[in-house]
């Protein structure tokens, strides 16, 4: 191109340098990149009722659900995708969720967002327990 001087060996060698970088910043925002589904999609069994105390919540990982049990013995289930860049969330401290991603936090009794970047509350899901074991998901 007439006009406009070549770039200099420094300025190709930093962008090269750099393209590597941006691709893993591009993979830290996805969507979690772990082929989970996003919620059951078919009542599934969780685990044992008796696992679950009142005032306190439950992970489960595989699922992507988490269950709460209210001081009065009420069960409230949700999704564990972050609704900020549908991670994943593997972790709970108490009954707050934490989001590997960006560091969005939610209330597992609730859903409701504790802190951002997430700004819409997760999903709640149906659940029952039957013969003593905790179900989530569709007609559950």
């Amino acid at each position: 191109m007439p006009g406009r001087p070549a770039p200099s060996r420094r300025t190709v060698l930093r962008g090269a340098a750099l393209t590597p970088a941006a691709g893993l910043g591009l993979a830290a925002c996805s969507g979690g990149g772990s082929g989970a589904s996003a919620t059951p999609t078919a009542p599934v069994e969780l685990g044992a009722e008796s696992e679950l105390a009142k005032g306190s919540a439950k992970l489960y990982r595989d699922q992507n659900v988490v269950v709460s049990r209210a001081a009065n013995g009420t069960l409230k289930a949700y999704s564990t995708i972050c609704t900020h860049a549908q991670c994943p969330i593997n972790k709970l401290d108490g009954t707050t969720l934490v989001c590997p991603c960006h560091g969005s936090q939610f209330d597992a009794t609730t859903g409701k967002v504790l802190r951002a970047p997430a700004t819409e509350p997760l999903r709640e899901l149906k659940v029952t327990a039957e013969n003593g074991k905790i179900v989530a998901g569709p007609a559950a």
